[in-house]
Parts: C-alpha cells; sequence; structure tokens
C-alpha cells in the first residue's frame, strides 16, 4: 500500500495506463506544460512526450470531439475538461455522438473514450465554476457516469474505466484533490458499478458519493453519539445505479436520506428516492428525505458558499427526524 493524495492517485492511474497501453493518450486544456489545471497531469508530458499528453485550444466541443474520433479510430483516449461547467459547451457531442453511436450503428461502433472533469463547490470560484451536474450526465443512456469519493478509488475506477467499450465520465471533486489515502497499485482495477458500504447501522440509511461522503460520514459520527446507527452508502456509479445495493440498505434501516451536492429539483436524489418509493415502499418506515444545495447561482463569498451548500448539520438533522425517538 502506498500512501498519496487523491490528485497523485488519478496521476498513478494515468501513468500506468499510459505505461501499459500505447493506445492510451491524454489531452485537454493545460494537461501538458502546465501539469493540469489541477496538478493532476504534472511530470506526465516530461515522461511520455507531446504526442501522448496533449495540450488542446480552448474549445471543448473540438478536443472531446477528437477524442471522440480517435476512440472510433481505435486508440484508447482520456480527455480531460477542466470544469463541468465548460463540459457543457461540448454537449452535443457527449448526447449526440458519444452516447449514441453504438445504437445507431446496430453494435458496429464502439467509443471507448473516458472522459475526465472536475466538480462542485466549497472552493469559492463563484457560480460559473462550482456546479455539480452529474446527475444531467447519469440521466443519458448509453454512457457510465462514476464519481470517487475516497484516494482508493480515483486510482481503481479509472483503470477499470480504461477497459469498457462504451464512454466513461468520470466526476473528481475539486476539493478531494489534497484529501489523502492509501493505494494498492498492485490491485486489478475495481469493478464499476457497485455501490459500497463505507460504515455500517442500523437505524437510517444516508445514501452520497463523491465530495459529500466526508460530510456525510461525520454526520453518521454525531448521530452515533445520539444513539442512532446510521449507514452510510457511497454509490460510486451514477449511471448506472447500483439499485440492489440502495434497497439492500433501506431494507435493513427502513430510512434513508439522499445527500447531494445538485439542486434538489430534478436531481439525482429525487431520482433515488423515486427507486425506493416504487421499488422498497413496504419497506419504508417514514418518507425518503434529501439534502441538497440551495437553488440559487453558487455565492463567491465564502459565508453564502457555505449556507448555499450541504452541511453535516443538515443531514443530522434530516435524520433525527427519520428516527422516531430522537425526533
Amino acid at each position: 500500500m502506498t500512501k498519496m493524495t487523491y490528485r497523485e492517485a488519478v496521476r498513478a492511474a494515468l501513468r500506468k495506463a499510459l505505461r501499459s497501453d500505447p493506445r492510451v493518450f491524454l489531452m485537454g486544456e493545460d494537461v501538458g506544460r502546465y501539469g493540469g489545471a489541477f496538478a493532476v497531469s504534472h511530470g506526465l508530458l516530461e515522461e511520455f512526450g507531446p504526442e501522448r499528453i496533449r495540450d488542446t485550444p480552448l474549445s471543448e466541443s473540438t478536443f472531446l470531439g477528437a477524442g471522440i474520433g480517435a476512440a472510433l479510430g481505435g486508440l484508447r483516449p482520456i480527455v480531460e475538461i477542466m470544469t463541468v461547467n465548460f463540459s457543457l459547451l461540448a454537449m452535443d457531442q457527449i448526447l449526440n455522438n458519444a452516447a449514441t453511436l453504438r445504437h445507431m450503428s446496430g453494435g458496429q461502433l464502439n467509443v471507448p473514450l473516458v472522459v475526465r472533469m472536475a466538480t462542485g463547490g466549497g472552493r469559492q470560484m463563484a457560480a460559473q465554476h462550482s456546479n455539480s451536474l452529474e446527475g444531467w450526465y447519469a440521466h443519458i443512456p448509453g454512457i457510465r457516469v462514476l464519481a470517487s469519493a475516497t484516494v482508493a478509488d480515483a486510482y481503481g475506477m479509472l483503470l477499470g474505466a480504461l477497459r469498457q467499450p462504451d464512454p466513461v465520465f468520470i466526476f473528481e471533486h475539486a476539493t478531494l484533490y489534497p484529501l489523502e489515502g492509501e493505494v494498492d497499485e498492485s490491485a486489478e482495477p475495481l469493478e464499476i458499478t457497485r455501490a459500497a458500504v463505507r460504515r455500517s447501522g442500523g437505524d437510517v440509511t444516508l445514501i452520497t458519493y463523491c465530495g459529500s461522503l466526508g460530510k456525510t460520514l461525520q454526520a453518521a459520527e454525531i448521530l452515533a453519539q445520539a444513539g442512532i446507527a446510521a449507514e452510510v452508502l457511497d454509490l460510486r456509479s451514477l449511471r448506472p445505479l447500483d439499485t440492489p445495493a440502495i434497497l439492500a440498505s433501506v431494507a435493513k434501516t427502513h430510512r434513508a436520506v439522499v445527500v447531494d451536492e445538485a439542486w434538489r429539483t430534478g436531481s439525482l436524489a429525487a431520482e433515488i428516492s423515486a427507486r425506493i418509493m416504487e421499488q422498497a415502499f413496504d419497506d419504508l418506515d417514514a418518507p425518503v428525505a434529501r439534502v441538497c444545495s440551495a437553488e440559487v447561482p453558487m455565492p463567491y463569498a465564502k459565508h453564502l458558499e457555505t449556507a448555499a451548500l450541504p452541511k453535516v448539520e443538515e443531514i443530522v438533522r434530516a435524520a433525527q427526524e427519520l428516527v422516531p425517538r430522537h425526533g
């Protein structure tokens, strides 16, 4: 096991992929000479050269489209988009090409493309750099959507994504890059469709992913001190959702709180709530609760940004309201 940060884990996975498969290359804004907007690709240009670490113009639709073409041509491109907000400029390529070509060709064409991007708030980057839009991507058939919350997953799920024949979109919460953890660099790539129970409990299920996992685990610890045993389920995969894992946990605890940094209306939290209500209604002892961001453009001022994002105390309060003896 090697101790490293989240950004180092992503870099280690990129390095391993580049070394082991000559078809793999990285492309995106500032991934080369600058070393990446979040320093993830630092040093890779010097090691692998400009043919495999490619700086691109500031044109997301163009370089994501080039990635699709490279994948169709037999390569294994990894495209880095600086933030999820900027990915909207490439939505036509994503929705109308990457996600559809296998279907529209009757299975004759595959797009083995991996797209990485930073997501989420908490860094005072204001409304154009701080959204959590991964739920929008989880809406699209034809792609897979991942959101790694731990250092080990950042490493293993990227390698697992590179084994897929179809496009995989990986969302990395920007506040996680300095997070430290241990990685087994000799381990096999992770299976990328399974949720993970991060804490076991029997009173209420806290369902979350990516940048909200840390807050949710803190809330579970506070709840434990109050006598409430919360189970924390880290989704990891947003498309496909590991519905059996969600239902199994709800069947055990009979209550659920979904923590999602996206806006509440039309959110991934809403989809998860609907699946629980449709498939586990008889297991529920209370309505499904949700903790989401305020429905405003993300503020720049720190105190306002903090107020807009899900908070530990909100998760605690939502869970307490579901457990009668602590309500």
